[in-house]
C-alpha cells in the first residue's frame, strides 16, 4: 500500500497559518511608543498629573506612577511606560 499522496499534505499549510496569526496578535497587542517625543511626553505627563494618575516630587526629582507605584526621573520614560501599562490593563479587561 502506497503512503500518503504528498501533494495532499497540508500540515505545511496549517503552521504557516498559525505563524500568521500569532504575528497578527502580537502586532495587535504591541504599543507604538515610537512617535513619543520629548513635547508629547511632556503634555501627556501634565495630561496624568492633572488626572491624578501622576505625582511629581520636585525635592527628589522624580515622578511617581501611583497606579503602578513605579517611579521615574524621565517624563518620556513614564509617558511610554503608562502606555503600555495602559495597553496591558485593557487587553486583561477584553480576556475577563
Amino acid at each position: 500500500m502506497p503512503g500518503p499522496d504528498p501533494h495532499d499534505d497540508t500540515s505545511r499549510d496549517y503552521e504557516r497559518f498559525e505563524k500568521k496569526q500569532l504575528a497578527q496578535d502580537r502586532e495587535a497587542t504591541s504599543v507604538d511608543t515610537a512617535d513619543v517625543d520629548d513635547t508629547t511626553a511632556q503634555n501627556q505627563i501634565n495630561d496624568l498629573i492633572d488626572a491624578d494618575v501622576v505625582t511629581p516630587v520636585p525635592e527628589d526629582h522624580v515622578l511617581v506612577h501611583k497606579p503602578s507605584g513605579t517611579t521615574f526621573d524621565s517624563s518620556t520614560q513614564l509617558a511610554v511606560f503608562h502606555r503600555g501599562w495602559t495597553a496591558g490593563r485593557d487587553a486583561d479587561a477584553e480576556g475577563e
